[in-house]
């Protein structure tokens, strides 16, 4: 590749479904396309350890997923960990020109103009890998660097260059950190305090369920024990939670679409009197923050979750906007309840 001398580039990639699908671009980069997407990017020239990388395998999830750093980070003390690294392309989601390249987190979630962010972290978006040309220039050598949004998107530098980093890489086995994980969420869903909204929420059930403070935590350390951590994705528990936070929204929150119960538009400064999906169970605002929380979450799993509601008729739309059926609240609690140990 005329560079990453001595480097196993053959076994460095894990070609899952999920990354065929998501991230790799089925055919090697043009200089054609490799022009239109650097001026796309903002005119930030590509390394050329890069451009090897993504002629060889354009895009996908590595196999060694985690890189050491001497500075602690959001992520973990002594590492960080990606999930996949972006091809050069537009035809995958995550590819860098695709739905989610690197546009779309400096454009959609803010994140500083600083490079290219090149590379995604289990967070589902609460934290990046950037390529930084701050000090190099548009043109230059950018050095890798870790962009935390949850932190006022914290800078820390990762690594001197991209191919430092791509042959830093190393297997998460050697941070299995499973059970400090799995006793830290376990902590966080018994005893963690709850958002404003959704303390409002449990008052305003409060006749149809009187605890329903137990039944969120009750559903959320089963998805614990499911998983060994919190995290909502498209599995049966948290479609069950999602139903259950949309319940809980609606009892004093009319939904107009989907979009506008994702996240509500900004016409001001976020608050908790204006309430969405993201400051119910994601991510507190700064200035009050709350314990029980994904810390993250992944839009499509909610629009997943929403399409297969609106399909059989769950959540239909009424004067009062979009809302769970009478139907569908009914087996809801008893889901909850058994759950809870309740259920027959």
């Amino acid at each position: 590749m005329g560079h990453f001398e001595g480097f196993d580039a053959a076994g460095f990639w894990d070609d899952s479904a999920y990354a065929l699908k998501e991230y790799v671009e089925e055919a090697p980069p043009s200089r054609e396309l490799i022009a239109s997407l650097t001026e796309e990017l903002g005119g930030y020239r590509l390394p050329d350890s890069y451009l090897a990388l993504m002629t060889a395998h354009n895009g996908g999830t590595p196999a060694r997923t985690c890189f050491p750093v001497t500075e602690a980070t959001s992520w973990a003390e002594d590492y960080i960990e990606i999930t996949g690294i972006r091809g050069i392309g537009r035809t995958r989601s995550h590819s860098l020109g695709g739905e989610f390249g690197s546009r779309f987190w400096i454009d959609m979630w803010e994140y500083p103009d600083i490079g290219v962010y090149f590379a995604d972290t289990p967070s589902a978006g609460h934290d990046m890998l950037a390529l930084d040309y701050r000090a190099c220039g548009r043109q230059g050598e950018p050095t890798v660097v870790h962009v935390d949004q949850e932190s006022d998107f914290a800078i820390t530098l990762v690594a001197e260059n991209f191919e430092a980093f791509v042959t830093g890489l190393v297997d998460e086995s050697v941070y299995d950190t499973s059970e400090q994980d799995r006793l830290a969420a376990l902590a966080t869903v018994r005893d963690g305090s709850f958002s404003p909204v959704l303390l409002r929420a449990f008052r305003e059930v409060a006749d149809a369920l009187p605890d329903a403070d137990r039944r969120m935590r009750a559903l959320a350390e089963a998805v614990v024990r499911d998983k060994g951590f919190f995290a909502l994705h498209a599995d049966a528990r948290s479609m069950l939670m999602y139903d259950y936070l949309f319940w809980l929204f609606t009892s004093f929150n009319q939904v107009a679409s989907f979009e506008r119960y994702l996240r509500t538009p900004q016409q001001s400064e976020r608050s908790y009197a204006t309430p969405d999906y993201e400051l119910m169970i994601s991510f507190g605002l700064a200035s009050e923050q709350y314990g029980f929380r994904t810390g993250g979450y992944a839009p499509g799993f909610l629009e997943e979750w929403w399409n297969s509601r609106i399909a059989p008729g769950r959540i239909t739309e009424t004067a009062d906007g979009y809302r769970l059926t009478d139907a569908a609240v009914a087996a809801l609690l008893h889901e909850l309840a058994t759950v809870a140990g309740e259920g027959g």
